[in-house]
């Protein structure tokens, strides 16, 4: 069995905006990307509403993903490839971060995944990191925009650049959503049923091309 470990947020969860509550598994996006793989593949959801890439939340605990992301990957071990999607909650203004300064965080936490030896015999799995779709301009005058704050949507569509450019440095695979993958038109900074089955698509794409 090839184990995948898709490690992000509330996009990853499932975070349903109409309903407030968590799409069923037949419709997110991680257990879509394994139907599409087939049967030789196990898909694994690592989604916690809130994570962020490296900063520590004030007012929630437990959402620094650079924390968590060595003891995950050696509970799923062994695995052969993580992916990585994470960026939307990092955007946030209490966090005070520049989009370059997200794009650091990931490609920090990407790295630290390179190096945790929770591949096959020991080794290292590979690592493909997500740019998340923009957030809409719109969110800020929804429920989210009081706890999100300002400009985020700018710092969300200025990720995407930053990302590729930093992790192509680092020889780490990337996948740019934008234009492919859209966020809801209800809060704007998630994904409604057709942007997981969307994204599934273009993930699986690319991981047979990199498997």
């Amino acid at each position: 069995m090839r184990r995948i470990v898709c490690f992000g947020d509330s996009n990853t969860w499932g975070y349903n905006a109409v309903t407030m509550e968590r799409f069923s598994e037949d419709i997110r996006w991680p257990y879509l990307l394994g139907k599409l793989l087939g049967d030789e593949f196990q898909v694994i959801e690592e989604g916690l509403c809130g994570r962020t890439s490296v900063a520590d939340d004030p007012l929630f605990e437990g959402l620094n993903g650079y924390e968590y992301i060595y003891p995950c990957l050696m509970s799923h071990a062994p695995s052969e490839l993580v992916i990585i999607m994470l960026g939307t909650n990092d955007a946030k203004e209490r966090f005070n971060l520049t989009s370059y300064n997200i794009a650091q965080g990931i490609t920090r936490l990407a790295l630290k995944a390179r190096s945790v030896p929770a591949g096959k015999d020991g080794g290292f799995p590979k690592v493909l990191v997500v740019a998340p779709p923009p957030i809409g301009s719109e969110y800020f005058n929804t429920e989210v925009g009081k706890s999100m704050g300002a400009n985020c949507d700018i710092k969300s569509s200025e990720l995407v650049h930053h990302l590729a450019e930093l992790l192509q440095l680092e020889e780490i695979e990337f996948l740019d959503t934008k234009g492919i993958v859209s966020m809801n038109k209800v809060d704007y900074m998630h994904l409604d049923e057709k942007g997981h089955k969307a994204l599934a698509n273009i993930v699986c794409k690319k991981v047979k091309a990199l498997l």
